[in-house]
């Protein structure tokens, strides 16, 4: 078979984003040729979320965006992959009789197949390109909870091959897939099965290829990072693959995602603290700190806990950032909770916080209370944290100048095209904020360069910085 012109759309977090490097990878293998231009795509793929209503809306919208080139454009066939397909398979099948393929989170390795028209089909092959573009009902995609089948178990190793679509100085190294917490809220167990580890030299030899490849931030991601090796009966593998990575040469950050308030232990804070690559940064999601809500929303811990947890963290951890994600609206939040809560982000001074509206989701234990907070109210509650979690920073960010730090150059900026953007060690890409640099010739720096920095200023969650000889 000649080969196809392959275009893709990766949606949701970034461990979906591996899931679509794979994928690209298997095709460049298979001899298929890439493009960004949708339009000249004979093959599409969408590579979809569907963790909340929100991510669902989006993916839907996009699959109607690129189903629309199979009238408009090159595209023969439309391939959903993805959470959305684990999710929705049979929903999918009916509404959108555009698609012509949909593989679910433990089936990557099929994505040739499904390229090529070898994989399932959604419609027999004399109807399946006369099919109207329908749009999207609600009702179609919330109506019953995902229907039981064999849980996911795909994981890809170090001999998979992989298309990097991060800049090039950074990339996601997925060390484990799957969940194995039955958190109220959440569908990602169903979504992506039990949690499974990548044993430690699958990493570190995907790592070193990296790092020889060009790469030199890596972030570690998995569901709960910190519970890495657990289900390898592998006590402190976490801590023992930070100290293996930190002695590859030519790397210069190596960056923990997603780690749970249980799981993370004094180990991996030694390696963190005493490992000059590892950065001095945690992202902890506690999605509350009521003890009523927690208990609701079936989370181990309680207030207490992680008073102490954070300010254990801080003390073994000197300099640590802290980011953190709570959800706001959860059935039977009070008000008073939410001043809880508050007066929680207020006392420990997070670095990071992120904030989410409940999304009542069919398939989770929480669908079956009532979903009694109206959505106004969860978006004021949003707003009530956030303008706190503003101040707090803005505050943090002017006691901050004059500091002396090393930072990452990521390019230049989305809002001018004459100013690059960089980032410090206690800020993840994409989802924190960043640094600008002023008083530079940016023609001067390429992205991917580190260099020492002195923070002269701050703008809202941004700071600004000028480049220095020496720190």
């Amino acid at each position: 078979m000649k080969p196809l012109k392959i275009g893709l759309v990766s949606l949701g977090c970034p461990k979906n984003l591996v899931d679509s490097e794979v994928m690209l990878g298997l095709a460049r293998e298979a001899g298929h040729e890439l493009t960004s231009n949708a339009s000249e795509a004979e093959v599409l793929i969408v590579n979809t979320c569907a963790f909340i209503d929100a991510a669902k809306r989006e993916s839907v919208d996009a699959i109607l965006e690129m189903a629309r080139h199979k009238k408009e454009g090159a595209c023969q066939r439309l391939v959903v992959t993805g959470c959305l397909a684990e999710r929705y398979r049979e929903e999918l099948r009916t509404e959108m009789p555009e698609i012509d393929a949909v593989l679910g989170t433990g089936e990557v390795p099929e994505i040739v197949r499904a390229i090529t028209g070898h994989a399932e089909t959604t419609l027999p092959l004399e109807t399946r390109h006369q099919a109207p573009l329908k749009f999207f009902r609600q009702e179609a995609f919330a109506a019953t909870a995902p229907p039981r089948r064999p849980a996911p178990d795909y994981i890809y190793d170090a001999d998979t091959p992989r298309l990097l679509a991060t800049p090039r100085h950074y990339a996601y190294l997925k060390i484990a897939e799957g969940c194995d917490y039955k958190c109220a809220f959440c569908i990602i167990p169903t979504l992506r099965g039990h949690y499974r580890s990548r044993p430690a030299e699958s990493i570190f030899q995907e790592a070193r290829r990296l790092v020889d490849g060009g790469v030199k931030e890596l972030l570690l991601i998995s569901q709960d990072t910190t519970f890495y090796g657990v289900d390898r009966r592998e006590r402190g593998a976490l801590a023992r693959l930070l100290r293996e990575l930190n002695t590859i040469n030519g790397l210069e950050w190596i960056r923990l995602l997603y780690l749970y308030p249980t799981t993370i232990d004094d180990a991996v804070l030694a390696a963190m603290a005493e490992c000059d690559k590892v950065c001095k940064y945690i992202d902890l999601p506690l999605q509350h700190a009521s003890n009523s809500v927690l208990g609701r929303m079936r989370r181990p811990g309680t207030r207490k806990h992680y008073d102490q947890l954070l300010t254990h963290i801080r003390q073994r951890v000197p300099g640590v950032a802290l980011r953190t994600t709570f959800i706001v609206g959860f059935p039977g939040e009070r008000d008073q909770d939410v001043d809880e809560l508050c007066t929680f982000v207020a006392e420990h001074a997070f670095e990071h916080v992120g904030v989410f509206t409940y999304s009542h989701e069919e398939g989770t234990p929480a669908h079956s209370l009532d979903d009694d907070v109206p959505e106004r109210v969860k978006s004021e509650r949003r707003k009530q944290l956030m303008s706190l979690q503003k101040r707090l920073v803005s505050r943090r960010n002017r006691g901050r100048i004059g500091e002396r730090v090393r930072a990452v150059i990521d390019g230049y900026s989305s809002e001018h095209e004459l100013v690059l953007r960089g980032r410090l060690p206690t800020q993840a890409p994409d989802i924190d904020a960043s640094v600008v640099l002023t008083e530079c010739d940016p023609s001067e720096y390429r992205s991917g360069d580190f260099l020492p920095v002195e923070i002269v200023g701050a703008r809202g969650y941004d700071l600004i910085a000028r480049p220095l000889t020496v720190l």
